[in-house]
């Protein structure tokens, strides 16, 4: 009995097991050849074979959003922070009575006020501005509650490094707290990126913004770079905790 012919050819593109008397691939759209040979009566029936489709490769399913259509908490730090700067620039409020300057001489409270008053109206807008967009990405991800931890715990961190670390204390506005909600956020894009699935634009936003506020020590005085560091390590770790839920 004679060999039934091979009715199938393989893609030199895509891969895929296809009619060998079609001209284009039908999955790629590849050039097979100019003209397709003429079938044979009698050859489809002695060949059994059906062409193999290709497995399309699975896209990746967006993350379920947990947190609020609308990131009211954030939005509302970031508010604050700027009232903040409204209440000192004029001098209606005390840099020292708010702010790390100098010891802190049992005032604790220094800690949690000194994110929300500043008297550089740029390092206030730069601060507000990040603190209202990565708070408002953490939040539509994780709930108003991760980000007001979060918030509270890389600032008031961050000004606790400043007034322990530094020689002659001098923190104030929200650049421990925006650094630390940029790491928080970060940590799970990073994972997806190394696993081919995140676009590395966002990241590189993300690296551009972080590099504004470390650097802001060089534009306003009060805008400490202990702070500062200390609020990106804890925001660092918070999101490396988020990301393993």
């Amino acid at each position: 009995m004679p060999e039934a012919p091979d009715l199938f050819v393989v893609c030199r593109s895509c891969g895929a097991e296809v009619s060998k008397y079609v001209t284009e691939c039908p999955y790629c759209g590849t050039r097979m050849q100019q003209r397709a040979p003429k079938i044979a009566r009698g050859q489809i029936a002695a060949s059994g074979r059906k062409p193999k489709r290709q497995r399309k490769p699975r896209k990746r399913s967006q993350p379920r959003n947990s947190g609020p259509a609308r990131p009211v908490v954030s939005v509302t730090l970031a508010a604050a922070c700027a009232i903040g700067t409204v209440l000192i620039v004029p001098g209606l409020v005390s840099v020292t009575q708010v702010g790390i300057v100098g010891q802190l001489d049992g005032q604790w409270w220094r800690l949690i006020s000194a994110s929300f008053f500043a008297d550089n109206l740029w390092y206030t807008a730069a601060s507000v501005a990040l603190i209202a967009l990565f708070g408002g990405l953490l939040e539509r991800q994780h709930g108003s509650l991760v980000v007001a931890a979060c918030f509270s715990i890389c600032a008031v961190g961050g000004m606790a490094a400043a007034a322990g670390l530094e020689s002659i204390p001098l923190a104030l506005g929200g650049n421990a707290a925006a650094l630390g909600l940029i790491g928080a956020w970060v940590v799970s894009p990073v994972l997806e990126t190394r696993r081919a699935e995140q676009p590395l634009a966002d990241l590189i936003g993300a690296a551009v913004c972080a590099a504004v506020m470390l650097l802001m020590p060089l534009a306003a005085v009060e805008a400490s770079s202990t702070a500062g560091a200390g609020g990106l390590v804890l925001g660092l770790l918070a999101g490396a905790i988020l990301a393993r839920r």
